[in-house]
């Protein structure tokens, strides 16, 4: 479909982008919001470190592991439709972890909403490869990826004033609601994707699931897949891990800080990551008129990012205001990885190849958010409780290696391989 054939730019905003930036949004809350209320579910569960990484990741977890048949069915069956189905897992999972008593229960409930959260991005992105021109891909993705990271936002200060009038249980309940109405939104709105011409009209819908199951392995198969998409695994994934669980137990324990100040330095880092998207997907619009390409911008931002984490470990008399401003705002570069690779694979496999790099970061997200916590419980207690200052600055440079070695890896001089542009054969 060319640009001229397309819906005019308000309807496609309205239609389209609004709709899925509210589900975004409500997966980004979910994500996050453990950070801030990680103090009242220690108490009222009684876990040690590695027990509370463990039912945060949960969320990860499930989300990676559904990505490659989220993949498929988004080619298959288009965005409108799945997101819609795995919005109502996700807020059937959100009422189970309401009700939940036991450790168990409450990782299933995180699991849950880990599947049914796992489209809102992936759904977005492909449906947008449907809707606007390639060229123009980094900017519309970072602009709804701005928009959906409102819930990040949402889920530092904002939420921690509405514990002052309920508990955690009060609260994932009235998600799980909130949930239920983005569904209905997001099916009565939307409209169902634009059909694409020529021969390959229609082809996923006509594909059994073994050939849609090939079109995968041609993504993990493809030399230009492993060089663009592991530095941005990498740092969305430890990004993921500490806005998600460690970033508040950080601010406390080696900060210093009490509740108040620990929500309200998430809440700056979450408008930094907001902020991230928008100007990254800016620069990155302007930058590419002037002959640079999005890959080279992603790859500035995920170095500053890290940079930033090696002054972090290291004590540098950095204001830690200053510190987890600058930290999210250089990884959101991380997220332009989906439309680098948009434009390096054809669009039928634009579900698959977004899903098969969002697997790899929440598997990323998963290994750390509890691998961290087992080395960050590892130490003795803290003079004021919480956790030892040393366990937080050890994980933190088992992080900076590998940020620092993926960085490398994609850096390192090489000739760059060939796009996978030639249409899949069903």
């Amino acid at each position: 479909m060319t640009e001229h054939e397309r819906p005019s730019v308000p309807y496609r905003i309205l239609r389209v982008f609004a709709p899925f930036a509210v589900g975004y949004f409500m997966s980004y809350l979910f994500r996050t919001v453990n950070a801030v209320i990680a103090d009242e579910l220690t108490a009222s569960l009684g876990v040690t470190a590695a027990g509370l990484g463990f039912l945060t990741s949960a969320y990860f977890l499930a989300f990676g592991a559904f990505q490659v048949p989220l993949g498929i069915l988004l080619d298959r069956y288009g965005p409108r439709r799945i997101e819609t189905a795995l919005l109502l897992v996700a807020a059937a999972g959100a009422a189970l972890f309401a009700v939940g008593d036991g450790l168990a229960t409450l990782a299933a409930g995180r699991a849950l909403i880990g599947v049914g959260v796992s489209a809102c991005l992936m759904a977005a992105i492909t449906a947008n490869v449907a809707w606007w021109p390639v060229e123009r891909l980094p900017l519309v993705n970072g602009l709804f990826l701005a928009a959906g990271g409102l819930g990040a936002v949402f889920a530092t200060t904002p939420v921690r004033a509405l514990m002052t009038v309920t508990d955690w249980r009060g609260l994932f309940l009235a998600l799980a609601v909130v949930t239920t109405a983005c569904a209905a939104l997001l099916y009565a709105v939307v409209p169902e994707r634009p059909r694409r011409g020529g021969a390959n009209q229609g082809a996923n819908n006509r594909a059994t699931w073994g050939a849609m199951l090939r079109g995968t392995g041609r993504v993990f198969s493809s030399p230009v897949f492993w060089r663009l998409a592991p530095a941005s695994v990498v740092v969305q994934g430890v990004f993921m891990a500490y806005m998600a669980l460690w970033a508040g137990p950080w601010l406390r324990d080696v900060e210093g800080f009490d509740q108040t100040a620990v929500a309200t330095h998430l809440q700056y880092a979450a408008m930094a990551m907001v902020a991230g998207y928008t100007g990254f997907a800016l620069a990155t619009d302007a930058l590419r008129r002037r002959g640079m390409s999005p890959a080279t911008v992603a790859s500035a931002g995920l170095l500053l990012a890290t940079l930033v984490l090696v002054a972090m470990e290291a004590g540098l008399p950095v204001p830690p205001v200053v510190s987890w401003v600058l930290y999210p705002l250089f990884a959101s570069a991380s997220v332009l990885v989906y439309s680098v690779l948009s434009q390096n694979f054809p669009v039928e496999l634009a579900g698959r190849v977004n899903t098969a790099a969002n697997l790899l970061m929440f598997a990323v997200a998963f290994s750390l958010q509890w691998g961290l916590g087992s080395v960050i419980g590892a130490f003795p207690p803290g003079p004021q409780g919480g956790y030892a200052p040393e366990g937080h600055r050890l994980a933190l440079l088992i992080v900076v290696a590998l940020q620092t070695t993926a960085l490398l890896w994609q850096m390192w001089p090489r000739r760059t391989p060939r796009p996978v542009l030639e249409t899949p054969t069903p």
